[in-house]
């Protein structure tokens, strides 16, 4: 990934936190028929002495030609909050007119060798540990232990767990790097009104916390 020196993110915790936040990451590996990539929601689990930058754990069908991929080489892509940006919020703009519209954005390449776990108990551990965070914000949340036993078990024997020792992380965190602080406060300002998207204001929290870090 291309990453300029202004744009790199390196911090451990914050690449571990976009993992978190935006979990639905898109595992790329060579195939027999070429490239190849699967959209699944990861587990980021914290640093070990084996695997100093976390492991990312998921689950994938039985059908999923996936698992049998034990010991290839992957790169899941994690995409964090993005927006477009106009012209319009630049000081230039009004100056020369000297400005083009962009995307600001923050993403996470993770680089690591498949590990297929096709055992039961670590499937529903994981399943447990998943649906416990996804379901944390609903009125009443759903358990594993909700389902009938048999259909658990029916439901298990249709899955294969993997899980990936992280090797390489790349974070690259465009966001108004180049510019001027006048206009990367009034570019995270726009992004922040209420009348943007989810992942523009979700951006602009982003931008806030480098702002006040620069600062």
């Amino acid at each position: 990934m291309y990453t300029p020196t202004s744009y790199r993110e390196e911090r451990l915790e914050v690449l571990h936190a976009l993992m978190a936040s935006h979990p639905l990451g898109a595992l790329v590996r060579m195939a027999q028929d070429g490239l190849c990539a699967d959209h699944l929601p990861f587990e980021i689990a914290p640093p070990t002495p084996d695997a100093p930058l976390g492991t990312l754990r998921a689950h994938v069908a039985r059908a999923n030609p996936l698992w049998r991929s034990d010991g290839v080489e992957t790169m899941v892509i994690f995409q964090g909050p993005h927006a477009y940006i106009t012209p319009a919020w630049y000081a230039e703009k009004e100056l020369s007119g000297e400005e083009v519209p962009t995307f600001d954005y923050a993403v996470v390449h993770a680089h690591g060798t498949l590990r297929v776990i096709d055992d039961r108990d670590w499937l529903l551990a994981f399943l447990e540990r998943l649906t416990t965070r996804h379901e944390a914000d609903q009125p009443q949340p759903w358990q594993v232990g909700d389902a009938p036993p048999a259909y658990i078990d029916k439901l298990l024997k249709a899955i294969v767990g993997i899980e990936i020792p992280l090797a390489r992380l790349e974070g690259k965190w465009k966001m108004e790097q180049k510019n001027s602080l006048q206009d990367r406060t009034r570019v995270a300002s726009e992004l922040s009104r209420g009348s943007m998207p989810e992942p523009a204001r979700q951006l602009a929290a982003l931008m806030a916390k480098s702002l006040s870090a620069a600062s």
